[in-house]
């Protein structure tokens, strides 16, 4: 089905995931990687067999590489991915121009792109995020995420044919996801902590709901939406919100502990209760349907090895 694909921060957690499940489902297909390895990592690409191009996407040179190829395919998820990180002119600027420069490029070349925008777009706004809402970015990462849509929605007004989906990530989790350090899933992070003997901590009371999703069903999600037959920005999470008691009675299931968290006071005054993502415009536009819970999702993690 695809000659040529190019996956953009391929060495990264959701990145490396997609690279290898594409190797796999398309073995015929030649796979061009694209990252700066400022938040991936070279082990996450292991027994890969595909090019891999370490470059800054802000300013690459795209017909240097891409000139004399004909990409059928193009998954954006290089950015900057770290919350923490409040220089405003570096996120915005290595996220956006990153984003930009792939649009003008593949203009009017009729490959498909699909790119990684955000749950964090909806900010601090609490309970079930539709993808009509008005985008409320509470720091300036998820401010760069609003650009990378409204920069996609001026590219398909002219350039109707052309086919661009935005995904937005929810709290994916999963297998090569650990050298995040503190920017992984708080899975890993409190799986971490009871393997060293240490009490699971938490914000009091625990009771705080996330939108939780297993990589393997965000990778199966961006690649139907490769398929879409129009341009649209949709959810991509598990649609059930669960708690991080959950997480932590999940955690001693398959780690055979017993831990009772300890409840730390919340030290942020914009703190999410609730993220919930509306998976029916992604279930009607991709036929995406999320295949893990939270238990079999922990279940996979555990028993892929990575849940260390």
């Amino acid at each position: 089905m695809y000659k040529h694909v190019v996956v953009t921060g391929g060495a990264g957690f959701v990145g490396s995931n997609l690279v290898l499940e594409m190797a796999s489902r398309y073995p015929e297909a030649q796979l061009t990687v694209v990252d700066d390895f400022r938040s991936g990592n070279f082990k996450n690409l292991e027994g890969f067999k595909g090019d891999v191009i370490a470059a800054d996407l802000a300013t690459m040179d795209m017909k240097h590489y891409f000139g004399g190829s004909k990409i059928d395919l193009v998954f954006h998820l290089g950015s900057i991915t770290d919350t923490t990180d409040h220089n405003q002119f570096r996120q915005v600027h290595d996220n956006v121009e990153s984003w930009r420069n792939l649009l003008n490029y593949f203009e009017g070349r009729k490959t498909r792109l699909v790119y990684a925008s955000s749950a964090a777009t909806y900010g601090i706004a609490s309970g079930l995020n539709k993808v009509d809402q008005e985008p409320k970015p509470a720091n300036v990462y998820a401010f760069s995420k609003v650009q990378l849509d409204n920069l996609s929605r001026q590219f398909t007004r002219q350039n109707p044919e052309q086919v661009v989906v935005g995904l937005r990530y929810f709290n994916v989790y999963g297998p090569r996801e650990g050298h995040k350090g503190a920017a992984s899933s708080m899975i890993l992070q409190l799986a971490q902590q009871m393997r060293r003997g240490q009490t699971p901590r938490i914000f009091r009371h625990g009771e705080q709901l996330r939108d939780f999703v297993y990589v393997k069903d965000i990778v199966s999600c961006t690649i139907l939406a490769a398929r879409a037959r129009a341009s649209g920005i949709f959810n991509a999470g598990s649609g059930v919100p669960r708690t991080f008691n959950d997480i932590v009675t999940n955690l001693n299931r398959v780690l055979n502990t017993g831990y009772q968290p300890e409840y730390i006071d919340n030290p942020h005054a914009h703190y999410q209760p609730h993220t919930e993502a509306d998976l029916s415009q992604t279930t009607l536009k991709l036929r995406y349907k999320p295949k893990y819970t939270l238990e079999t999702g922990i279940d996979d993690y555990a028993a892929s090895g990575f849940l260390v």
